[in-house]
């Protein structure tokens, strides 16, 4: 697609040029910092900028180039990865003593280097000493032997994971005797993966990122790409030159979805975009009230789809009753918007011809997650917002490889294509595979975490990820890695984790990156194209393995006879595989040179109304949104992104708002309310534990706080989870104290 070229300044984001003065990142700056990391493999770097998947955000590129837009594509998430799989490996002597290593920052393990070789360290040890590979799969493989297939856990991150190791890893676990394997997709957006297959029949993007580009609407919800997926904001700039409007519900006025520098765009780099024209501000977990109260004014207003309703549906009546029943007060106190808000977002949907919604994490990671996912689905579906052009439902990814490791089965109550885990659904596989499946529940992340805090898990394998960073409660977390016989972890660089003391035995093992692997291999991105990432030549870990590779090799080792079953001979093997097993991905095995891919389903799911479910029509959930007024004193508090790539902290200090990493964004009232200047050290309490930090003034809705995560994690409740999903609520409840500081 071609990009517009007329020049418009109403869409600026201001007349100085370059936005001298403002607070915005400064991507020739980041551009220049790549340049200097990798200066010494710059060659190596460019190949794989220019030959590579992007192992960043899962919007997909090819290289420099993605499917959307016409031109250059890099951004400032993909230019702070590179160094990762460019830098050489670590002197194994490092670890010698973890002591050297205390106070250490993540990111200052990480500049370490990479993972050089196998490393083990042993109860009682200072640190960690080199071994085989073979000593070290005889480690895993006495372990998991002397295991009952309930005490082993097994979980998986995304940072440039492949389709191919996510799907060899799932079968491998389940070849061993469990399904307790798990990974970050479902962590992310397990609420979504729920209500969408209820609803919908499939768990994926209905639509493609061509949509935005011409839609009347785009919707953003509890989501900001400006921080996660920056190279989005130039679609939203096509969109917004096309006449689409584009509006955000959150809890907070993002300033980067508020404006926004895109470097590539001559006209964006010089005076900025201005992103979004309208912003509605809702409590934390808000979502559902507010959208339960956009689906009554568009009731009452006749800006109903009916057609697209009686035929394409079921539900709508017992949904329409349920609403009617709601108070409200009740929506309004729910939702933390007023009555007026949610009637004129009912306007804006309601007098569009077209709209995408897209969604993150603000919207699932709550323990309401799926009913905030339902609601939300509930008003697309009533204006018959899939199945067409420049319409569509879309859970944004921020990872390159969370789509695929969903769809390989990557998780413990599926198998690959997203199937459910029911007998049926096991005798096939069994018969496609030529083992008999488990059938134990399996456990997800937390529960993994849980087992191992009650001393009931043996063996804890960990692919990429950082449980201690990324999961509530770290000294929760801590003490539960501590209590694990053998802890496993597969990884690029050194991470916090790998650091708690043993209960008896650490692994740490070198991965591959997607670049290193001979064959190639491939990525799904949000808008579920399969995508072809070829081999770059380079410097290579001499040690170093694919994670397919180690997951493999570790099932032939337990279980001999099933070798044949579990080892593959390339990646192209496993492609061959999974196009047979999966239907969805027929094609993958077609897969072999730079820029192959294909988009599975089409451009579009649910054309012309027709889902993937029994009948073929979708549902409408009803749902009651809670009451969750917080008692007087204390505020509702979220947990945010800042200028960092899941747990991974690129800088102190966010320069799309300027806070950092202490800062607590607190609305002008509240603040004044509580006699607080910008800037004052306060304390947040709650009964999990305390965060520290100092007043930021920002425009967030009053009665709320938003604190940098993972550094707020001290004050989440680790029980407290979405109902089905089992995702963790990255929200608390908190107290706000002035605090005193050394000299005051």
């Amino acid at each position: 697609m071609t990009r517009r070229r007329m020049i418009n300044p109403q869409l600026w984001a201001g007349r100085v040029p370059f936005g001298i003065g403002q607070q915005r990142p400064n991507n020739y700056v980041e551009l220049w910092r790549a340049l200097r990391e990798n200066r010494d493999q710059l060659g190596y770097a460019w190949r794989i900028l220019n030959q590579g998947v992007c192992d960043g955000c899962a919007l997909g590129t090819h290289g420099l180039r993605d499917w959307t837009l016409d031109g250059i594509h890099l951004c400032n998430i993909r230019l702070r990865l590179l160094r990762l799989n460019t830098m050489p490996a670590f002197d194994p002597a490092v670890l010698r003593d973890v002591a050297s290593l205390a106070g250490r920052t993540s990111a200052g393990l990480r500049d370490l280097g990479r993972i050089p070789v196998p490393l083990v360290r042993h109860a009682g040890d200072a640190g960690f000493v080199p071994l085989t590979w073979d000593d070290a799969y005889g480690l895993m493989a006495a372990r998991v032997a002397a295991s009952a297939p309930g005490r082993m856990a097994f979980y998986l991150t995304s940072r440039g994971m492949p389709n191919e190791s996510y799907y060899v890893a799932q079968k491998a676990v389940r070849a061993i005797g469990t399904n307790a394997i798990d990974n970050a997709a479902r962590v992310c957006h397990a609420p979504s993966t729920t209500a969408l297959k209820e609803m919908i029949g499939i768990a994926a993007t209905t639509c493609s990122y061509r949509d935005w580009i011409g839609s009347d609407l785009v919707v953003f919800v509890g989501s900001n790409i400006a921080n996660n997926q920056p190279v989005a904001t130039k679609y939203l700039h096509e969109a917004r030159a096309a006449g689409t409007r584009v509006v955000v519900v959150n809890t907070y006025r993002e300033p980067g979805m508020e404006r926004y520098w895109i470097p590539s765009i001559p006209e964006s780099a010089l005076f900025g975009t201005r992103l979004t024209d309208r912003f509605f501000l809702v409590d934390a977990g808000g979502d559902a009230a507010f959208f339960s109260g956009v689906l009554r004014h568009l009731i009452a207003a006749g800006q109903l789809d009916d057609r697209f309703i009686a035929e394409h549906t079921h539900g709508f009546d017992a949904l329409r009753q349920t609403l009617d029943a709601l108070p409200w007060e009740h929506l309004e106190r729910s939702a933390g918007a007023s009555r007026d808000d949610m009637a004129e977002f009912a306007a804006l949907v309601g007098s569009a011809r077209s709209a995408v919604f897209v969604w993150s994490m603000g919207l699932t990671q709550h323990a309401t997650g799926e009913d905030n996912v339902r609601a939300l689905v509930n008003v697309a579906l009533a204006r018959g917002f899939i199945g067409r052009p420049h319409c569509g439902l879309m859970p944004i990814r921020g990872h390159s490889g969370v789509q695929g490791g969903a769809e390989m089965g990557a998780y413990s109550q599926v198998l690959p294509g997203g199937v459910p885990l029911d007998a049926r659904h096991r005798a096939e596989f069994a018969a496609l595979w030529g083992f008999a499946l488990p059938d134990d529940a399996g456990m997800t992340a937390p529960e993994m975490l849980d087992a191992a805090g009650a001393g009931t898990l043996d063996l804890l394998f960990s692919a990429g990820g950082n449980f201690l960073e990324v999961l509530p409660d770290p000294a929760r977390v801590a003490a539960a890695l501590r209590r694990v016989p053998l802890r496993v972890h597969l990884d690029i660089a050194l991470t916090s984790q790998m650091l708690v003391d043993p209960c008896e035995t650490v692994l740490i093992l070198p991965a591959a990156t997607r670049y290193e692997g001979p064959g190639g291999v491939t990525e799904t991105s949000t808008e579920r194209r399969v995508i072809f990432s070829p081999e770059i030549a380079g410097p290579r870990v001499a040690a170093a393995r694919q994670e397919w590779q180690v997951f493999g090799e570790l099932a032939a080792r337990v279980r001999p006879a099933l070798a044949g079953q579990v080892r593959f001979a390339d990646t192209a093997a496993i492609r061959a595989e999974i196009a047979r097993v999966v239907p969805l991905y027929r094609g993958i095995e077609r897969l072999a040179q730079a820029g192959d891919q294909f988009q599975y389903g089409g451009p579009h799911l649910c054309v012309d109304g027709v889902c993937p479910t029994p009948d073929g029509r979708a549902r409408f959930v009803a749902v009651v949104p809670r009451d969750d007024t917080p008692p007087p004193g204390m505020f509702r508090c979220a947990t945010r992104r800042g200028k960092q790539f899941n747990s991974m902290v690129h800088e102190r200090r966010d320069a799309l708002n300027g806070a950092a990493r202490d800062a607590v964004l607190m609305a002008a009232d509240d603040a004044a309310r509580l006699g607080l200047a910008d800037g004052a050290p306060i304390r947040l309490r709650n009964a999990y534990g305390v965060f520290d930090g100092h007043v930021r003034l920002a425009d967030v809705r009053a009665g709320n706080l938003q604190i940098h995560w993972p550094e707020g994690n001290a004050l989440l409740d680790a029980s407290r989870r979405s109902p089905q999903a089992g995702i963790p609520d990255y929200n608390a409840l908190v107290a706000v104290e002035p605090r005193a500081v050394c000299g005051d």
